[in-house]
């Protein structure tokens, strides 16, 4: 673990909180407005204030688990947001998901970065073109899921 890894990490943490902060802030954005509207009183039962309490108190696990995934982490956040979440719990549960996502993508980018440049001391041929295969699939992977959500929308 060199000083490459401390800084990508470091960077990365500081990526992941400021998303993951941006991303609680704007459901509580949203939950603030649909608290002002008139029919907001009719869908705030006992059972979902109840819903929330458990959460607040036993749910915070979730936080951190969830920046261990793609997607789930972000509804987390949200929903910690629209739900009202108190903010310094929030805060302390997500920066243990903050220095884990740091770590875990500093971890598998600088380990890529190498492999690419150990390849390119080869052959820069070999790795232009490992590179580029990379990009063509993410791109066709990206369009395959978006043709995916348009057909399910």
């Amino acid at each position: 673990m060199g000083q490459p890894f401390v800084i990508a990490a470091a960077f990365l943490t500081c990526v992941a909180a400021v998303r993951s902060q941006a991303t609680y802030w704007l459901g509580r954005a949203i939950r603030a407005g649909l608290v002002k509207a008139p029919w907001a009183q009719k869908l705030a039962s006992e059972k979902q204030k109840l819903v929330v309490d458990r959460l607040e108190r036993w749910g915070w696990p979730l936080i951190p688990v969830s920046f261990l995934t793609i997607g789930f982490q972000t509804a987390v956040q949200l929903t910690a947001g629209l739900i009202g979440w108190h903010w310094p719990r929030y805060t302390l549960a997500a920066a243990i998901g903050w220095i884990m996502w740091g770590c875990v993508y500093a971890a598998g980018g600088l380990a890529a970065f190498a492999g690419v440049l150990a390849l390119a001391r080869q052959s820069w041929w070999l790795a232009a073109a490992v590179v580029l295969v990379v990009v063509v699939v993410v791109v066709l992977v990206m369009r395959r899921r978006r043709a995916a959500v348009s057909v399910a929308e």
